[in-house]
C-alpha cells in the first residue's frame, strides 16, 4: 500500500476516535509502523516518501528474472529464488533474509500471493553422532526442454544428527539392486557406516511384517549383514517416526526439483550434488541453527568404517594384494564413483548387462580392475575433491581423424568428389554442433544407392541450395521417382502378335468349315 495513503488513513481514523493498536490492525501495519508514522508532520512525511521512492535496492537488478518466476510459479518459496540466483550468478552475496524481504514486497505490490504448504511433521528427539541414518523414496514429474513430461524417482538418505543428506535419482524405478547400489555410494559420500537404518515398508527391502517380525529381501538381507547395520522400519502411515527424511524429500521436491529442466540423468545427477552442497548441506538448518555440512565434520568420526571385500571369485587376488579394494559397476558413460567422483575406464567398458570392476585404493592412486579378466583397465590419482570428473585422455573417443577426414572419406563415395566436398563444407556451415550426425546419414546413403543416383540429387541439391542430409535423402527418393516414369516394361516374347508375311498371304482367305444345320436339329431331337 501506498506509504503516503496510509499516514493520511491513520490520521483520518484517530480523527474519527479510533484506537491506535485498532488503527494498525484495521490498515494491516505494525504498531512501529504506526508510531514511525505519527512522529512526522505532513512535510516530513512527503520528503521521506518522495526518498524512498528514488532509493534504489540491491535487488533491483534481479527484479525482472525474480518476477517471471514469481509469475510462472506462485507458490515459489523466497529460499528457492535465493538458491536460483545463487546457482545462476556464483558471485551472488546478498543474505537470504534480504531476499526474503524484497520477495515478500513484489508479491504485495504485484499481488501474487503464495499457496501456503499444508502437511506438518512432528520433531524426533535428537540421537548421538554416527547412530542413524533415515531413509525414504521421493517421485516428482519434470518438463525436458520440449515440454514432455518425463517421471522421476530418487532415494534420499539423512544422518539425523547433522542432518547431512545425499541423495540419488533414476528416471524408472528403483529395483532392490538399484538400492544396495545407491546405499553404497550413499556410505561412500558420508565417509563410513551408521549403525542403524530407518526404512518404510517398502518392497524392495520388506517381503511381510507381521507385529515387528521382519522378513527382508533376500538381497537386502545378505547386504544388511555384510555391511553389519541394524535396521529399523516404520510402521504403516506413521511419518512422524521419520520425520527429518520426510522433511527432507519435501525439500528435495519444493527446492531442488521443482521447475527444474530435465535434460539426461548423469547431468541431473551432477546438478543434485552440486545442489547438497550448496543449499542442501551448506545453509543453515532451520532446526539446529548450523550448517549441516560444519556439524558432519565432527560426526562422520563417528561413523564405523567402509570395509568392502573382493567378491568370492577374488578372494586368492585379494590375499595377494593387502589393499581395500572396492566393487563398482561401471556406469553408461563409462566411469566409476569413488567418493563422489567420476574416474573414467576405456570406451566400450560399459554393459547394459553390467560389468563389475574392482578399485584398489593405494595411497593417492586408484586403480580399476575388471573383475572378468583381472587386467588392470585403468590408473588415476585419486582427487581430494567432489563432484569431479577425473578422465584419462587414452580412454575418450578417438578423434585422430577429426570432421575434416571424416568429410574427405564421405565426398570420396561420390563420383564427383570435387563438387560433395563444396555441398559437405556447406551442410557443415549450416551444422556445426550435428555435423558428424549429418555426414553419417550421407555416407549411409552413398552406401545404399547407386552412384548415378547419389550423384544426380547431389547436382539437385547444389542447384537448389537445399543442403541438408534430410534434404539429400529426399532427393534422392526424387530421382528415383522420376527415373521409375521412364523406364520401359519388360517384353514378353512368348505373347508378341507377329504380323503375316506376304508368303502367308493365303491364310487371310481361308475359311472355317460349316455344318449343316439339319444334323443339330437332329441331335436336339434325340434322333
Amino acid at each position: 500500500m501506498d506509504k503516503w495513503k496510509v499516514y493520511i488513513q491513520i490520521q483520518q481514523l484517530l480523527e474519527q476516535g479510533f484506537s491506535k493498536a485498532t488503527i494498525a490492525k484495521k490498515l494491516g501495519i505494525s504498531r512501529g509502523t504506526l508510531y514511525n508514522y505519527l512522529e512526522r508532520s505532513p512535510e516530513e512525511m512527503a520528503i521521506w516518501v518522495a526518498s524512498t521512492q528514488k532509493r534504489s535496492k540491491k535487488l533491483d537488478v534481479y527484479k525482472d528474472l525474480i518476477l517471471s518466476w514469481l509469475r510462472e510459479h506462485s507458490d515459489l518459496s523466497s529460499s528457492q529464488v535465493f538458491d536460483w540466483i545463487s546457482e545462476r550468478y556464483p558471485d551472488f552475496h546478498i543474505g537470504e533474509s534480504t531476499v526474503r524481504s524484497y520477495v515478500r514486497e513484489l508479491r504485495k505490490e504485484y499481488k501474487i500471493p503464495r499457496e501456503k504448504a499444508k502437511r506438518q511433521y512432528e520433531a524426533v528427539p535428537e540421537l548421538p553422532m554416527g547412530q542413524q541414518v533415515q531413509v525414504d523414496f521421493g517421485e516428482t514429474i519434470q518438463k525436458d526442454a520440449q515440454g514432455k513430461k518425463i517421471k522421476m524417482y530418487f532415494v534420499a538418505f539423512l544422518l539425523s544428527h547433522s542432518r547431512y543428506k545425499y541423495m540419488e535419482w533414476l528416471d524408472r524405478p528403483f529395483t532392490t539392486k538399484d538400492l544396495i547400489e545407491a546405499h553404497t555410494r550413499a556410505f561412500q559420500y558420508f565417509g563410513g557406516i551408521p549403525y542403524e537404518i530407518v526404512y518404510d515398508q517398502d518392497s524392495l527391502i520388506v517381503v511381510s511384517e507381521n507385529s515387528g517380525d521382519l522378513i527382508l529381501t533376500a538381497e537386502f538381507e545378505s547386504y544388511r549383514r555384510e555391511k553389519g547395520f541394524h535396521l529399523h522400519v516404520c510402521r504403516k502411515a506413521d511419518p512422524e517416526s521419520k520425520g527429518k527424511i520426510e522433511n527432507v524429500v519435501g525439500f528435495i521436491k519444493k527446492n531442488f526439483s521443482k521447475y527444474r529442466i530435465y535434460s539426461n540423468i548423469d547431468s541431473w545427477n551432477e546438478q543434485a550434488l552440486s545442489w547438497l552442497k550448496r543449499t542442501g548441506n551448506g545453509k543453515v538448518h532451520n532446526i539446529t541453527k548450523k550448517r549441516p555440512a560444519e556439524v558432519f565434520e565432527l560426526e562422520k568420526q563417528h561413523l564405523r568404517p567402509i570395509f568392502e571385500q573382493f567378491s568370492a571369485t577374488n578372494t586368492e587376488k585379494q590375499k595377494q594384494n593387502c589393499n581395500p579394494s572396492i566393487t563398482r559397476v561401471v556406469r553408461k558413460d563409462n566411469t566409476v564413483l569413488y567418493k563422489s567422483n567420476r574416474y573414467s575406464v576405456p570406451l566400450g567398458t560399459f554393459s547394459p548387462y553390467g560389468t563389475e570392476v574392482n578399485l584398489i585404493i593405494d595411497k593417492s592412486q586408484l586403480t580399476i580392475i575388471s573383475n572378468e579378466t583381472g587386467e588392470i583397465i585403468a590408473k588415476h590419482d585419486i582427487s581430494i575433491e567432489r563432484g569431479k570428473l577425473i578422465q584419462d585422455r587414452v580412454h575418450t573417443r578417438d578423434r585422430s581423424k577429426g570432421i575434416d577426414s571424416f568429410i574427405v572419406a564421405v565426398s570420396d563415395k561420390f563420383p564427383d568428389s570435387n563438387k560433395a566436398l563444396s555441398y559437405l563444407s556447406e551442410i557443415r556451415k549450416s551444422y556445426p554442433r550435428y555435423i558428424r550426425d549429418q555426414l553419417q546419414l550421407v555416407s549411409k546413403q552413398c552406401d545404399k544407392h547407386d552412384k548415378h543416383i547419389i550423384q544426380e540429387a547431389l547436382s539437385a541439391c547444389l542447384h537448389m541450395n537445399l543442403y541438408s542430409a534430410s534434404e539429400f535423402i529426399d532427393m534422392i527418393e526424387h530421382v528415383k521417382r522420376q527415373r521409375l516414369k521412364y523406364v520401359q516394361a519388360p517384353i514378353d516374347n512368348d505373347h508378341i502378335v507377329q504380323p503375316i508375311r506376304s508368303e502367308q498371304s493365303y491364310i487371310l482367305g481361308a475359311k472355317p468349315s460349316q455344318r449343316n444345320i439339319n444334323d443339330y436339329i437332329s441331335i436336339l431331337e434325340g434322333k
